[in-house]
């Protein structure tokens, strides 16, 4: 953890106003302590060398920057302090972006309101050199803290995946074995499900996979193939009725596209999943497919409570869900709209949302029908069976 840079300064080469705000550096950060605690709910908790963390370092070099011919623009300039500050925020605590960026902000009032209140007067130069350096800060520590949260994203799902796929091949090779060998209908039954589950999991494992990378900035490493997606529709459509019963409704004509059709399947049974487990019990879900102008638009739509606007860019957060699913007793990892989204996007299209009273929630992929210009993804023929 980075100290305070104080025992660096030579007093006598820093302005008076510097100097006088360098006396008043403890006055400052006790006060800000107190007014984040209040403020920001994660810092209620921390303990004070947690919660001060480089702050001393950044004051102190701020005091350095105000100073007329000082040799350091801003209190940022040609350190890490702030880098620091937002990775230590990410991986020491339960912070969240808008918390780190709180923190600076209170940083800025209380610095001001300290100043002024022990009749410290401030140049406009002094005071825009202030808030330059908060500013800067600001950005620093919130792309620390996103790519650090990004690196544990991946750390996580790395270890999940590895650790959860040795034993499902393993019990999906099992599976097979009993189904080949069982003489009894009923165990061969047994094992197909067994099998058919195992698979289920691996594809929700990867669909994890598939979210976080996308959300790092990788796109989705597709197999192209051409296909009807009425007919997929249709498919799974089936498997949901034959879960759920006769609530789906189909609304399509034939189109052809050039998608990843497994893709493509896990997306719409995403969606489809969503209605059937976040709305209105017993009613129609509307799964509808139109071609327009090159474009292929799927909808799935069901009755239900509006999804509020601010919540719906969450939705599509890997590990976020509405708040209403929050709040609910539905379970749910918070992974199936991030990975729709990777879907459409790497096959040069997007996903969006509808949802209003008396309208209910519809979620509509949008996607070129073929999607081969708009990404380098190989086609089907190309590019190998990946192994489980």
């Amino acid at each position: 953890m980075t100290l305070s840079t104080d025992q660096n300064i030579n007093p006598e080469k820093l302005s008076p106003t510097a100097r006088r705000m360098l006396e008043l550096r403890d006055e400052v950060l006790a006060e800000w302590a107190e007014k984040v605690r209040q403020s920001v709910k994660e810092a209620e908790r921390l303990p004070h060398p947690i919660l001060i963390n480089t702050f001393p370092s950044l004051y102190d070099n701020i005091a350095e920057a105000i100073t007329p011919g000082y040799p350091r623009a801003t209190g940022d300039e040609s350190n890490t302090i702030a880098m620091e500050h937002g990775g230590e925020r990410a991986r020491l605590t339960n912070y969240n972006v808008h918390s780190v960026i709180s923190e600076y902000q209170i940083l800025r009032w209380t610095i001001l309101a300290v100043l002024k209140k022990n009749d410290v007067q401030l140049s406009e130069e002094e005071a825009l050199l202030i808030n330059a350096s908060i500013d800067e800060s600001i950005r620093g520590a919130v792309n620390a803290f996103a790519l650090a949260q990004s690196m544990l994203r991946e750390r996580f799902t790395a270890a999940l995946t590895h650790d959860l796929r040795n034993p499902l091949s393993n019990a999906h090779t099992a599976a097979q074995l009993i189904e080949r060998s069982a003489d009894s209908p009923k165990i061969k039954e047994l094992a197909e499900l067994i099998t058919e589950n195992l698979m289920r999991m691996d594809g929700m494992i990867q669909d994890l996979l598939d979210s976080v990378r996308f959300q790092a900035g990788e796109r989705l490493q597709l197999r192209l193939e051409e296909f009807d997606v009425q007919e997929l529709a249709e498919e799974v459509c089936g498997q949901f009725a034959f879960t759920c019963g006769p609530r789906f409704q189909l609304i399509a004509c034939s189109s052809r596209v050039w998608w990843d059709r497994e893709a493509i399947k896990r997306a719409i049974e995403n969606l489809v999943g969503n209605a059937v487990k976040y709305g209105a019990p017993d009613t129609p879900v509307r799964i509808k497919i139109n071609l327009v102008q090159e474009r292929v638009m799927i909808s799935v739509h069901n009755e239900g409570e509006p999804i509020p606007l601010e919540q719906t860019e969450g939705l599509f957060q890997i590990f976020r869900r509405a708040g209403a699913a929050n709040s609910g007793t539905k379970e749910g990892w918070g992974i199936g709209l991030p990975y729709v989204r990777s879907v459409a996007e790497s096959h040069g299209g997007s996903v969006v949302v509808d949802s209003g009273t008396d309208r209910g929630i519809t979620f509509m992929i949008n996607i070129p029908a073929d999607a081969r210009p708009y990404q380098d993804a190989p086609t089907l023929e190309e590019k190998p069976d990946d192994p489980m």
